[in-house]
C-alpha cells in the first residue's frame, strides 16, 4: 500500500480583492496563487523558488491555514485541514510550524528568549516554569546558542542568532512540518551557510519535513530534495534537486539558472535573453503568463495556458515548448 504523503496541496487558489468597501464590490481581484498542486513526503525538503511577488509566501501561509484559500484543498497526514474547526485546527498546529523571513520582526522585543522559545508550548500544554526553562535550554543549545542566553532580549543578538532563536521556537512543539519562509534572505552570506547547515542537521535529528521558500536558487538547490519554480502564482516546473540545474525544461527556469553568479572568474556565460518585468497579477496576460518575456514564445503560448505535465521521471513542466532535450544551460 503506497505511503500517504505528509502534505498534499490540491488545486489551491487565493484571490485578494482590490478596492471596494463595506457595500461596494471590489474593482479587481489579484490571483496570488493560481491552481497549485503538489505533494510532500515525510522527511522531504520541498524547495519553492521564484521572483518576489510570485506568490510563494502566500502559498506557504495557505498551507498552514494562516490565510484562508479562495478554493482548493490542503491535506495534512490524511486530514483535510480546511474542514477543521478552530479547536481541531489548534491541536493540529503543534505539528505544523513556520519560520518567518525577518528575524528582527518575528520576535517580540519585550519578551526574553526563554518566553519566546516556549510560547508555542504554553499554548498547548500546562508545564511548570522550571520544566519550560529546561525545554528551552535544550533547544537553544541545539541551535548553537547557550543556556545563559535565555535571560536576554532579542535586541542583544545578531541577525543570525535571532534566526536561530526562531528555529528553536519552531522546534519547541516537535512538529512534523516546518514552512521556512526565506529564513536566510536577511542574513550575511557566511551566516546563511551556517543556518542552512543547522536546518539540515535538525531535519535528520528531529525527522522533519520542510517547505523551504526562497528566491535564491543556490540556497534552494543545496538543501532541497525537490524544487518547484513559481511564476505569477503558478508552478511552471517541478523537478528533483539533483537534476534541476542540468536539464531545465522551462525558459523561466533556464533564465533563473543563468542569473546565478558563477564562482569561476574565467567562465564566460551569455545572459539568458529575458526582457522586462513580470506582468501585473491584477491583469495577467492570456495564455502562458511568461510569454511576454519568453524568447521562444509562439502563437499557442499567447492564447492557451499550458498545464503542468510529466516530461521525464519526477520532472514536470508547464510549457508548450518543452521536449525531451530540454533547455540545457551550456
Amino acid at each position: 500500500m503506497p505511503e500517504v504523503p505528509l502534505l498534499k496541496v490540491n488545486n489551491l487558489i487565493k484571490e485578494f480583492p482590490l478596492g471596494g468597501g463595506l457595500f461596494a464590490e471590489p474593482r479587481a481581484r489579484v490571483r496570488a496563487v493560481d491552481d497549485v498542486s503538489f505533494a510532500l513526503s515525510r522527511g522531504e525538503t520541498f524547495g519553492l523558488v521564484g521572483e518576489s511577488g510570485c506568490g510563494k509566501t502566500t502559498l506557504g501561509r495557505l498551507i498552514l491555514r494562516l490565510v484562508e484559500p479562495t478554493s482548493g484543498d490542503v491535506e495534512f497526514d490524511g486530514q483535510h485541514i480546511l474542514a477543521l474547526g478552530a479547536k481541531e485546527m489548534r491541536l493540529l498546529r503543534r505539528r505544523m510550524q513556520i519560520i518567518f523571513q525577518d528575524p528582527y520582526a518575528s520576535l517580540d522585543p519585550r519578551m526574553k528568549v526563554n518566553a519566546i522559545v516556549t510560547e508555542p508550548l504554553c499554548a498547548i500544554q500546562n508545564l511548570a516554569k522550571s520544566e519550560r526553562k529546561k525545554v528551552a535550554a535544550e533547544l537553544i543549545e541545539k541551535v548553537g546558542l547557550r543556556a545563559a542566553d535565555l535571560d536576554k532580549y532579542p535586541h542583544e543578538f545578531s541577525g543570525g542568532q535571532r534566526q536561530r532563536i526562531s528555529i528553536a521556537r519552531a522546534l519547541c512543539v516537535r512538529p512534523d512540518l516546518i514552512v521556512a519562509d526565506e529564513p536566510v534572505s536577511a542574513l550575511d552570506v557566511s551566516i546563511q551557510a551556517q543556518v542552512i547547515n543547522l536546518m539540515a542537521d535538525l531535519k535528520k535529528e528531529f525527522q522533519l519535513s520542510y517547505v523551504f521558500i526562497s528566491h535564491d536558487l543556490s540556497v534552494v538547490e543545496h538543501i532541497s530534495d525537490r524544487i518547484a519554480v513559481m511564476y505569477l502564482g503558478t508552478i511552471v516546473e517541478l523537478a528533483p534537486a539533483v537534476s534541476f540545474s542540468d536539464s531545465p525544461r522551462h525558459p523561466y527556469t533556464a533564465a533563473l539558472l543563468r542569473a546565478v553568479p558563477m564562482p569561476d572568474p574565467h567562465r564566460k556565460t551569455e545572459p539568458f535573453p529575458m526582457e522586462g518585468d513580470a506582468p501585473s497579477p491584477i491583469d495577467p496576460p492570456p495564455g502562458c503568463a511568461f510569454h511576454p518575456r519568453c524568447p521562444h514564445a509562439f502563437e499557442r503560448c499567447r492564447v492557451e495556458k499550458p498545464s503542468l505535465v510529466k516530461t521525464a521521471r519526477q520532472h514536470f513542466v508547464a510549457c508548450w515548448l518543452n521536449n525531451s532535450r530540454g533547455l540545457g544551460i551550456e
